[in-house]
């Protein structure tokens, strides 16, 4: 797989203007969004990975195989950033989700480990009621036992009311389901 950096946005006036479809990563802060996006590009260092909250700061843009774009959305929630940063997060966020036409595919990502926080539920709600196609994404599930994750995955399942995607970095579990979504969203456009 081809992955080209394109660039990286800090407000809506520099996304870049191209005819890509694109597909972008949400999820609360330490989430697992750098592992996943790195895993399933079989790029190590694509997007940093940090033990700190609140790494990425921009929206970033790769280029994948010439035909569309992974989309890296700042992290919500606990990052240990000031208020006014946070805030500016959320604009960013929301200028790109609700603006942005290229936009194809969101790939929400939760912790599996952890019940949905009350951001998770309010950036589900947000989607569905924008109506701006998503799919849940429940990382780290190597962290559990087999009988832990079913749990986890019958509890998110239940209060999310949408059925997820359970995946690791770590064991590549949910990496070729969460490409068979990509290609269904992208079908005709790639």
């Amino acid at each position: 797989m081809e992955v080209e950096f394109i660039k990286s946005a800090f407000n809506k006036n520099q996304f870049p203007a191209h005819l890509f479809p694109e597909v972008a990563f949400v999820g609360r802060s330490n989430v697992g969004k750098s592992s996943l996006l790195n895993c399933i590009s079989g790029r190590k260092k694509l997007a940093h990975v940090s033990n700190n909250p609140g790494k990425t700061k921009m929206i970033n843009f790769f280029l994948i195989d010439k035909k569309f774009c992974f989309v890296d959305l700042p992290g919500y929630g606990f990052a240990k950033v000031s208020m006014v940063i946070k805030l500016h997060w959320k604009d960013l966020i929301e200028s790109y989700i609700i603006g942005r036409e290229n936009l194809k595919l969101i790939i929400l990502i939760l912790d599996i480990r952890h019940i949905p926080s009350k951001d998770d539920m309010l950036m589900k709600q947000w989607l569905d009621e924008y109506n701006i196609n998503y799919i849940i994404a429940a990382t780290k599930t190597d962290k559990l036992s087999k009988n832990q994750k079913l749990k986890s995955i019958s509890i998110i399942n239940e209060i999310l009311n949408k059925n997820i995607l359970p995946f690791s970095s770590f064991t590549g579990e949910g990496k070729k389901e969460i490409w068979q979504e990509i290609h269904n969203n992208l079908q005709g456009r790639i």
